[in-house]
């Protein structure tokens, strides 16, 4: 692991890999020292924000290395949850898009993207946004669109690159948008925002019928 300053109330640990990165910030959050304020990973690093009032930088960084070279590392208390998503595929704006970059069906695209359990690795963006990884290799190296979209609509499902992600709110996009959840998967006036870095996500196709009937309805796990 090394770490570097972010800032004066920060520190960013960079990790061997995406699940060393999910552990280790699982740990710190776990240990829940009196200082700490917020713990954010994405993908193989971690930003570990503290109260610059109650510790310094240095002993922040001490602290994480005696953390990190511990033999048993803490266990979060909030394990991992695996969601299964419903999208409809039918309500998508680039899959023609997707199926030229990648040279396959518009169903071999769907089959592929809903076969596949995703890692969340990242959440950010805007609140609640997860940076699901990775894709299967037939479906990465779509580029972005040429110009983002002024307004996606929330519940977009959307690829690019390695990654796939949903649009929890209505936000301007540059994604590859290849379906539609009906799930409200954030609610920031309440607080609500089920996912986590470190949860397993699949997609389930549903036809337009069943998207009307569970329209609104929360993501649980």
């Amino acid at each position: 692991m090394n770490l570097a300053p972010l800032g004066d109330q920060a520190v960013l640990a960079y990790l061997a890999d995406e699940a060393a990165a999910v552990r280790f910030a699982a740990a710190v959050r776990a240990a829940n020292p009196p200082w700490l304020l917020d713990v954010v990973p994405a993908y193989a690093s971690a930003g570990v924000f503290f109260r610059a009032d109650l510790i310094e930088t240095a002993q922040v960084m001490v602290w994480l290395n005696e953390l990190d070279s511990c033999a048993e590392p803490t266990v979060d208390s909030r394990p991992p949850l695996v969601f299964t998503i419903p999208v409809c595929y039918e309500m998508e704006l680039d899959l023609a898009r997707v199926c030229e970059a990648t040279r396959l069906s518009a169903d071999e695209v769907i089959r592929l993207h809903s076969a596949t359990a995703y890692t969340v690795y990242a959440i950010g963006f805007v609140p609640g946004f997860p940076y699901l990884g990775y894709l299967p290799p037939a479906l990465c190296g779509v580029g972005r669109l040429p110009s983002p979209r002024v307004r996606v609509e929330p519940g977009s499902v959307g690829l690019t690159g390695r990654q796939t992600g949903i649009y929890p709110l209505a936000r301007p996009g540059g994604w590859n948008l290849i379906g539609r959840t009906p799930l409200t998967i954030v609610d920031v006036a309440d607080g609500y925002f089920p996912l986590r870095v470190g949860d397993t996500v699949r997609f389930a196709r549903i036809d337009e019928t069943r998207y009307r009937e569970l329209a609104g309805t929360r993501l649980t796990g």
